[in-house]
């Protein structure tokens, strides 16, 4: 299938159909259209997790998508930010007080972090959360003027204090915080078709909300997934055929709600403290989820023309844009193929 047919939306409905509505819990059921095929659903990181994989052997499978749903309940545990006893709960709490010790793991991430507000001059910012704690979305409400201003001088990467060699993190401003939402589920579903992979499985796919990563092809055709309509529910703009590529989209439809004819949505501008509103979604296509989830929301946050001209910067990254007006965008990589 080429590029230019997999971007037929007349191709998402039944793709659509089949990954929505799944019951939330990691029971194990076996794909009935095709033998060999295993699925397993968790509910868990704020979203609903999936896994599908074929395998030979239904213990294999077994304990292949057990291993990938422990390590997504893992990633939870350690970076959510609403669990007491997580890493980042204690970094908030205590990191304005005094180093904190953190594990590689978190280390590795911040690192990441820091690499990635670097290089999009802080339209990525994990210290956005200063501001982002005091929306609820499911409420309906946003911060005050002044209540945004005073956080808004808690939002800044370069006052983040971490050393890489010791494995630290101080934070250099009292009312500092912290939230990895902008790249855990990316980093979750790299670790599960990492997982996978070491077990000997050659096709797979695993989703975390809008990040998704597949491991090989579909036994002789390759993946699909589908770029959701924002505004039509049940829809999609393009499909993309995909084999061994991790894809994430961030959309202002996830959380979301409207005032005064303006959506407020959950995707920050860490200058602003408000919802940038050039564009509906960004889907970034490269070859680990973390890097595309980041990147993802720091181009929804750059806008259209300046976060495209990053995305083409950057080597074996692609970007699929819908702009405020509901028209597609895409990625010099993939304007060449679709031409």
């Amino acid at each position: 299938m080429s590029l230019l047919d997999a971007l037929l939306p007349d191709r998402t409905t039944r793709l659509l159909q089949r990954w929505a509505g799944r019951p939330a819990g990691a029971k194990l059921q076996q794909v009935v259209t095709k033998p060999g095929w295993f699925s397993a659903q968790l509910s868990t990181m704020g979203t609903a997790v999936s896994a599908e994989l074929w395998a030979a052997d239904a213990a294999e499978a077994t304990a292949a998508l057990d291993a990938v749903m422990a390590e997504m309940q893992r990633i939870n545990d350690t970076f959510s930010p609403h669990l007491a006893n997580s890493e980042l709960t204690r970094i908030n709490r205590e990191a304005a007080h005094h180093p904190v010790a953190l594990s590689e793991e978190m280390t590795r991430l911040l690192g990441r972090a820091l690499d990635l507000s670097a290089l999009s001059d802080g339209a990525f910012d994990i210290t956005y959360a200063a501001v982002g704690q005091h929306y609820d979305y499911r409420a309906g409400t946003a911060p005050d003027a002044a209540t945004l201003t005073n956080a808004l001088a808690c939002v800044d990467w370069r006052l983040l204090e971490l050393d890489r060699q010791a494995g630290t993190l101080r934070f250099g401003r009292p009312g500092m915080r912290i939230d990895l939402g902008g790249f855990a589920k990316g980093h979750a579903v790299d670790n599960a078709v990492a997982l996978l992979r070491q077990r000997g499985i050659h096709h797979a796919m695993v989703a975390a909300g809008g990040d998704s990563h597949v491991l090989g092809d579909r036994r002789g055709r390759p993946w699909t997934v589908a770029i959701r309509d924002p505004r039509q529910a049940g829809e999609a703009v393009a499909v993309l055929p995909l084999q061994d590529t991790a894809v994430s989209t961030s959309g202002d439809y996830e959380r979301f709600f409207e005032r005064g004819g303006l959506r407020h949505h959950h995707l920050l501008d860490p200058r602003t403290g408000q919802s940038p509103r050039d564009v509906r979604s960004v889907t970034v296509l490269g070859d680990d989820g973390l890097s595309c989830e980041a990147l993802s929301k720091t181009v929804f946050v750059m806008g259209r023309r300046r976060g495209l001209a990053l995305i083409d910067s950057l080597p074996g990254l692609d970007a699929v844009v819908v702009d405020a007006d509901g028209a597609l965008h895409f990625s010099a990589g993939l304007q060449q193929a679709l031409a």
